[in-house]
This record gives C-alpha cells, sequence and structure tokens, in this order.
C-alpha cells in the first residue's frame, strides 16, 4: 500500500507509473506475442484475423472493466479517509456485480459472434479464424474481468508493483505456450486464443490468493462477501459512465476496422501491427494518467487540494517529457519494428504500409498524452461525465474522419484523423480543466 497524501508528488506518481506501465506492456504483450506468432508461423490471414477480432474483444473488456474503474476510484477516497470496511465492501461489491455482468457477456458474444463478423464486413476466406478466435475469447472474459477488478484495487491503494508481478509471469506463460503449441507443434490460430485465455485465468487466479493472504485491509472476510446496494449504487454512477466510456472507444475502433477491412488483406495486416504498436507507445501516457487519477483521488479523500493541483501538471510535465523520448524512438525504428510482425512474399509491402503511418504518429503521439493526463485529472476528482464528453467528441470525430481520409490515403488517413480527434477533445476539456483548477486553489 502507498499513501498518496503526503510526500513528493512527483516521486509518487512516477514510482507509481512505472510498474504501472510495465503491467500494461506485459498485458499488451499477450497480443503483440499473438500476433507475432500469428503472422509469422500460422501466415498473414492469421494476422489480420487476430486483428479483426481485436477491437470486439477491447469493446468486451473495457466496458465490462470500467466497473472496476469506477470502483477504483470509489476505493482510492475510501484508502484516502482511512475507511478500510468500506474499502473491502466496495471491493466485493464490484468484483461480485462484475462476475454476474461478464458471464452475461460471454452467453451474448459467444452466441452472437457470426452477426459481429458480418456487421464488421469481414472478408470470406477470414471468417473461419475470426469466428474461432472471437469465441474462444469471449469464454475467457470472466477471468480477463477478475484480473482486472482486482488489479483496480491493489492500484486504488497505491500498490501498482504486484499486479506486475503477476503479470509478468502470466505473459511469459502467454509466450511459451505460444511457442511450443504454434511455433513447435504447428496447431493454428484456435491455440492462439486458448493459450491467451489459460495465462489470464492463471494470473486471475494468483492475484485472488494473494489478496486474501496478504492484504486484509482489502480482503473481505466470510461475512463481507456480499452485494452493497448503497455502494452498488455508487459504483454504477462512477463505473457506469466509465464503462460507456470504456465502451465509446472501442465501437470507434470496430467502426474503423470495417473501414480498413474493405482496403485489403495487406492493409489489414499492416494495421493490426501499428495498432499494437501504437498500445505500446501509448501505454506509458496512459500509466502516467492512472496514476494522476489515483494520486488526485487519494488526496480528495484526504481534503487536500492544493497536492491535487500540484499532482496534475507535474503529471502533465511527466507526459510531455516521454513523448520526446517515443517521438525519437517510433521515427528512428519504424521499418525495423514493422518487420517483427510479417515474414514473406508481401512482407516488404505490408511494412512500407504500416511505416507511413508509424511516420505521422511519431510527431502525433503528443496529442494523446495531453488528452490522457486531462482525463486522469478529471477522472480523479470524480468529474466522469466530462471524461465520456470528452471521449465521445474523440472517438467520433475520428471515426468520420476515418471513412472520410482512409479511402483515399489508407492507414495514413486513420493516423490524420487521430490527430483531428484528438484536438477536438482537447479544445473542449482544456477550459473546463482550467476551471476546476482555480475551483482548487480557491478552496484552498
Amino acid at each position: 500500500m502507498k499513501d498518496m497524501t503526503k510526500g513528493s508528488a512527483a516521486k509518487h506518481i512516477f514510482l507509481y507509473a512505472l510498474p504501472l506501465m510495465l503491467s500494461n506492456w506485459f498485458q499488451m504483450g499477450y497480443h503483440a506475442v499473438d500476433s507475432i506468432i500469428a503472422g509469422r508461423f500460422i501466415g498473414k490471414d492469421a494476422l489480420a484475423a487476430v486483428g479483426i477480432a481485436s477491437p470486439v474483444m477491447n469493446l468486451v473488456i473495457l466496458s465490462v472493466s470500467g466497473l472496476s474503474l469506477g470502483a477504483g476510484i470509489l476505493m482510492s477516497e475510501f484508502f484516502g479517509a482511512k475507511d478500510f470496511k468500506a474499502l473491502r465492501r466496495q471491493f466485493s461489491t464490484a468484483l461480485l456485480s462484475g462476475l454476474v455482468a461478464s458471464l452475461a457477456v460471454v452467453l451474448l458474444g459467444t452466441t452472437c459472434t457470426v452477426l459481429l463478423m458480418k456487421a464488421l464486413s469481414v472478408p470470406t476466406e477470414l471468417f473461419s479464424s475470426t469466428g474461432v478466435y472471437l469465441r474462444i475469447t469471449f469464454l475467457g472474459t470472466p477471468f480477463t474481468f477478475l484480473y482486472n477488478a482486482t488489479a483496480a484495487a491493489l492500484k486504488s491503494i497505491g500498490d501498482s508493483k504486484t499486479p506486475l508481478k503477476f503479470l509478468m509471469f502470466s505473459s511469459l506463460l502467454n509466450a511459451v505456450l505460444d511457442i511450443v503449441f504454434i511455433g513447435i507443434l504447428g496447431f493454428g490460430i484456435v491455440c492462439s486464443a486458448t493459450t491467451t485465455v489459460i495465462a489470464e485465468a492463471v494470473s486471475a487466479v494468483l492475484v485472488l490468493i494473494y489478496l486474501a493472504k496478504k492484504v486484509p485491509e482489502l480482503f473481505p472476510g466470510k461475512e463481507e462477501w456480499v452485494i452493497d446496494a448503497t455502494l452498488l449504487k455508487k459504483t454504477l454512477k462512477f463505473g457506469g459512465v466509465a464503462a460507456l466510456q470504456q465502451s465509446v472507444q472501442p465501437i470507434g475502433k470496430l467502426l474503423i476496422q470495417g473501414q480498413v477491412n474493405t482496403l485489403g488483406t495487406d492493409v489489414i495486416a499492416a494495421f493490426q501491427a501499428v495498432t499494437r504498436i501504437d498500445a505500446f507507445a501509448l501505454t506509458p501516457e496512459q500509466s502516467i494518467a492512472q496514476a494522476i487519477t489515483t494520486y488526485v483521488a487519494q488526496n480528495r479523500g484526504a481534503k487536500k487540494p492544493e497536492r491535487i493541483r500540484h499532482g496534475f501538471l507535474t503529471g502533465m510535465a511527466m507526459e510531455v517529457a516521454y513523448w520526446i523520448f517515443i517521438g525519437l524512438v517510433v521515427f528512428s525504428l519504424r521499418r525495423p519494428i514493422m518487420s517483427l510482425f510479417v515474414t514473406g512474399e508481401s512482407s516488404e509491402n505490408i511494412i512500407a504500409i504500416g511505416a507511413g503511418y508509424l511516420l505521422l504518429m511519431s510527431v502525433f503521439y503528443l496529442w494523446p498524452g495531453m488528452t490522457n493526463g486531462v482525463q486522469g485529472f478529471f477522472r480523479g476528482i470524480g468529474k466522469l461525465k466530462i471524461t465520456l464528453l470528452g471521449t465521445a467528441i474523440q472517438t467520433s470525430v475520428r471515426v468520420i474522419t476515418t471513412y472520410l481520409l482512409a479511402p483515399a490515403l489508407g492507414i495514413s488517413g486513420i493516423a490524420y484523423a487521430c490527430v483531428i480527434g484528438w484536438s477536438l477533445m482537447l479544445v473542449v476539456e482544456i477550459p473546463l480543466c482550467f476551471l476546476e483548477l482555480r475551483k482548487l486553489t480557491s478552496v484552498n
């Protein structure tokens, strides 16, 4: 546990964000390993199938995990106020209600897979492999939620290191299973999905065991495993908005994937690769934002407005510093990075398509750094409706401009669409952010 209501803001945010970004990188590693092994050992059709399935699964995971995000904000406030009884009841309420929701997702997702693929205009030659991958990953939804919920609980009390340790183990397990069953034994895309589900299940079980034995302040006792109606209402107030926000962006990505699917298999494969690269590049920005959220929420519970303002501004400076670093890395290594994902006759065309996109994004990564930091601040002070508004604006504009630009510019048009969406999001949120900061100053 880490109390962020005292001590250096920069130290708290950095030390919290560092293991968090490593955790997120390993989580992204699940999917990157699947993509690399699918592309190199099964073929470009498998890589494209994984790419088509990914936005669907991200929608499911993020919408269900939105409940965890909302609950995590409340748990941070309870921890900041040192109300451990409420902290445990909040954890129990979020975990049990979220598991019920994730089981409903399993039933709905597995029965509607064909309808989803038709809505996404999945090419005929990819229909079978995409369907298999989707159904298996839908079955793993409860394990995905369970890990995300328990990890969110630990992060809410300032512990971002423990989730990293378990995730490192399960990520390595996923990679080893993929290499053995696909790379060496030659199994197909069924194994790619199954190994990911197994790794997520192991991770979820390990975190639960750890909480039961090592964190009694957080883990409920036998009589505390209940769904508290009052806390559930508060959780849904925060988590419902968070889930809606979390689902908006994947819905946008699904619509964008539908446009990409009309551009041919090489473009689909290239887009699958660059989205994985984007995920790795943007993870530290998101981790800094999550650190800002936890820092702000704990200090909000402790009623320390000046620390909130100082911590937010410190986090934003870190976002800018990281952008300078990642922009130079991606600009310099865009072609070698793309070459990791494909091999064979058509690889050069796929690499060229992806490298053109990454050239633009190496500059544009500043924009999501700013939007993530501002969103982290609003989440920490409980203004989730503002974050929902900003995400809705960014996503809708991005989708519309993608459909306008991609037919002529390919996936480079998607890069331009991203920066247009992020820019309009900042135009709306920055004035509101200054208003909230002024309120904090006046309170102090």
